[in-house]
């Protein structure tokens, strides 16, 4: 487990480096964008523990703290990148290296979008989106930045912004804390410090407010984790502006520990026991994963996939515009929530996440940050195949072609599992190195790792066919380990250019049938090349041939080819996935 003060050491670092200025900002310029995220991350970074801890709704699932750190960790990094790209032009008002309050607040509101992490991330990216919309109006009316007034105005259609992103909102959350801090700004009068404070005045007071609002708080005697999160963001723009964190010392510390988190008895004996259904409506979440994506698609299939994943679960949240979105769904069917957004446009940087069962708070006294004792965590090539691994109970970190993920990816997804035991599949011999330094760092936060040199994911697949979580641990590794092993892989690409291989030369727009990562075949038709590629495979025996086919793939080739093996191999057995933008023509396995 990290600690929070690491966090909190390691953005003060950064906060120097990157020579924010620790003096009151007046206006809220590119400037005052800057210094509020970097002051905001370290508060968040300081709070994440506490925030995680009191995380029960509407999934337990312990990580709203972290999600709402990481978010805003995008927007910081995007906003650094943006004053990085002006370090040798000329700013506002012939300013050296300062871009625009339009260009910085855009910057943080596309890094929020784009790093959005959870239901409450999700929802802090779209409060700073709405706030950005208004900076930005500001600035290209000619202003260098937004005045008190301004601020109020970007408060206000931030709180919206967000509670028209949620699919059926609820009050004692978030969107609550984010309204009621929009109608204690509209009602201040002053500049900037004196609406950021009116502000988190009014969001302290709406999140003490919260157990006796969400039935599931009450219970459990906490606040909104979420709320919690909020206020913390707000205390550093009053920082921002005053330069003091509320109520003295630094943000996320003793000024925001002034909202009271009630005790578990007061809150059971204000709050009798709720009598039915209706009253338990507020809960929590019952679906089994969590489905996350960025999506490029246009407003109008939006529409329709806000309806569609309406249908299909529950916590929806969608964020952004201008043709770049962030989905956000708690669903029983990932693979369906998964193809939606494939029918609404392009999603990618997909994440499905398996909730366990004792993630699932339930108000019966269990504990809500009570980690699963196993989880596998995989690498996959395709949507499709995300979907298919979501099911079967994995999370999953997809890989894109020409976008391997990075060994911090891979960490954060084994946290995301939040399991004392994490099997991980790497499923690409490239990323062997990669997932070796994932899992070590792993390790020395307390999580038992075992990592399965998959090389495909064919091989990912046979390893989960034969996980079992109730086996002890070196005994599922080893089973899922051996199944991996004895699945031959292969796979058709197409040659981008002319070149040398095991299997001769080919030429440009040649089809290529790479066996066990080497060119076995080389071919001009992608059905012909598949087959002659199977049959290779299958000379050296095998009960199961596995087919995953990308988008590219012919419609016709799985019917062809499971005729092809049943005719040709009579004890061998057939199954076809789809799994949509994978790179890869087609991948086979062979077990």
């Amino acid at each position: 487990m990290i600690h929070p003060g690491v966090y909190a050491a390691c953005h003060v670092k950064q906060l120097k480096e990157a020579q924010v200025p620790q003096v009151p900002q007046t206006f809220f310029d590119a400037l005052a964008v800057r210094t509020w995220c970097a002051l905001a991350l370290a508060a968040l970074g300081r709070a994440r523990e506490e925030i995680d801890a009191i995380n029960v709704y509407p999934v337990a699932d312990g990580d709203t703290g972290t999600n709402l750190y990481l978010t805003l960790e995008s927007a910081c990094a995007a906003v650094e990148a943006a004053f990085a790209g002006h370090g040798t032009g000329t700013g506002p008002a012939g300013t050296p290296g300062i871009p625009t309050v339009a260009d910085a607040a855009r910057a943080m509101a596309h890094g929020a979008l784009i790093g959005a992490r959870g239901n409450s991330g999700t929802i802090l990216a779209q409060l700073l989106r709405g706030m950005a919309q208004v900076l930005a109006a500001e600035a290209d009316g000619g202003s260098a930045g937004v005045d008190g007034p301004g601020l109020c105005l970007a408060l206000r259609h931030a709180a919206d912004a967000a509670r028209q992103a949620v699919a059926h909102p609820v009050e004692g959350t978030v969107l609550t804390v984010a309204s009621a801090a929009a109608d204690a700004a509209t009602a201040a009068d002053g500049d900037c410090g004196t609406v950021a404070r009116a502000a988190y005045e009014g969001a302290s007071a709406a999140l003490a407010a919260t157990p006796g609002q969400l039935a599931v708080l009450g219970r459990a005697g906490v606040v909104d984790a979420g709320g919690r999160g909020l206020v913390t963001v707000l205390g550093a723009l009053v920082e921002t502006f005053r330069g003091e964190a509320p109520g003295g010392g630094t943000t996320g510390g003793a000024g925001a520990a002034r909202v009271r988190v009630p005790a578990r008895s007061e809150v059971v004996e204000a709050r009798p026991a709720p009598d039915g259904p209706d009253e338990c409506a507020d809960v929590v979440s019952g679906s089994a994963f969590e489905v996350i994506y960025l999506l490029e698609a246009e407003d109008a299939a939006v529409a329709r996939l806000r309806e569609r994943l309406d249908g299909l679960g529950d916590s929806l949240v969608v964020v952004g515009g201008d043709g770049l979105w962030n989905v956000h769904v708690h669903v029983d069917d990932a693979g369906a929530a998964v193809e939606a957004g494939v029918e609404a446009g392009r999603p990618y940087r997909i994440r499905i996440t398996h909730f366990g069962a004792g993630d699932v708070h339930t108000g019966g006294g269990r504990p809500p940050r009570e980690r699963v004792q196993r989880a596998v965590v995989a690498v996959v090539p395709g949507e499709g195949l995300a979907g298919l691994y979501g099911e079967a109970g994995a999370t999953t970190v997809l890989a894109r072609p020409g976008e391997p993920p990075a060994s911090g990816e891979l960490v954060e997804a084994v946290r995301r599992a939040h399991a004392r035991e994490v099997v991980l599949l790497p499923n690409d011999a490239d990323l062997r190195h990669t997932a070796a330094a994932a899992a070590e760092q792993a390790r020395s936060e307390g999580i038992r790792v075992a990592l399965i040199p998959t090389r495909s994911a064919v091989q990912g697949i046979a390893a989960l066919a034969v996980h079992e979580p109730e086996r002890r641990f070196d005994e599922d590794v080893v089973a899922m380990t051996s199944a991996a092993g004895a699945t031959r892989y292969a796979e058709l690409a197409v040659a981008e250019r002319q070149s040398w291989t095991m299997a001769g030369i080919c030429q440009t727009g040649d089809v290529l049938g790479l066996i066990d990562g080497d060119v076995a075949v080389i071919g001009s038709d992608v059905t012909a090349t598949a087959e002659a590629v199977i049959d290779r495979m299958l000379q050296a025996g095998g009960e199961m041939v596995t087919l995953v086919l990308g988008d590219e793939a012919p419609e016709s080739i799985a019917a062809h080819l499971e005729g092809r093996v049943r005719e040709g191999y009579l004890a061998v057995d057939t199954v076809v996935y789809r799994g949509g933008r994978q790179g890869a023509l087609l991948l086979i396995g062979v077990e």
